[in-house]
Formats: structure tokens, C-alpha cells, sequence
């Protein structure tokens, strides 16, 4: 954030709070999208890491590897494709919203 925008506001007789929702929120807020939607992103895929090292054992089971369990062990197909269908439903918006956020920041 420009330090000239916050020095403006500030003798605009701004007020902390008001110059941190009007100018920095705003101004940060790219940004910000991008690396909420990537870390959405990357958490959904952490199925390998879980498995290979715990195989959901110790409090450490996240959703694809409940998934796996329920397709591959317990013979679930019903369970596993429910489970597939609510990461979909999850991992889609996510994805749109940063591919959207990319397109923004490279028409700029």
C-alpha cells in the first residue's frame, strides 16, 4: 500500500480504522483472494502427504483420505461417492475464483 495514500488519509484526519477498511483492505484485497484460493487449494490436496506418512492414523484423517477408506477398505461405493462429489462441490468454486483473479491481475 502506498505510504503517500495512508499519509493523505491520515491528514485528512482519517481514522486508523477507517483508513485500514477504506484504503488498505481494499488495495490488499487481490491479493488476498489469491492466497486464500491457493491455500484452499493446496489443503484439499494434502491426501498424498496424510497418507503416506499416518494413513489417516493419530488424529491426522482428513477428507480424501476418508474417501479412500471408504472406497477402497470398507467397500463403500455410495459413501466414497458422496464424499467425491461434496470436494468437487468445495474444491470448484475455489478454482473459478482464482483462475478469475488471475485473469484480472493479467488484464492489468
Amino acid at each position: 500500500v502506498p505510504s503517500e495514500l495512508i499519509d493523505a488519509a491520515t491528514i485528512d484526519g482519517a481514522s486508523p480504522f477507517r483508513i485500514f477498511f477504506t484504503i488498505t483492505l481494499p488495495l490488499i484485497v487481490p491479493a488476498l483472494l489469491v492466497v486464500l484460493t491457493t491455500a484452499g487449494i493446496f489443503s484439499l490436496k494434502v491426501f498424498d502427504i496424510v497418507f503416506v506418512i499416518t494413513n489417516g492414523n493419530f488424529g491426522t484423517d482428513v477428507v480424501a483420505n476418508r474417501m479412500y477408506a471408504e472406497l477402497f477398505t470398507t467397500n463403500h461405493l455410495g459413501h466414497a461417492s458422496a464424499i467425491a462429489v461434496i470436494l468437487l462441490i468445495v474444491a470448484l468454486p475455489i478454482a473459478f475464483i482464482n483462475a478469475r483473479q488471475f485473469q484480472r491481475e493479467a488484464a492489468k
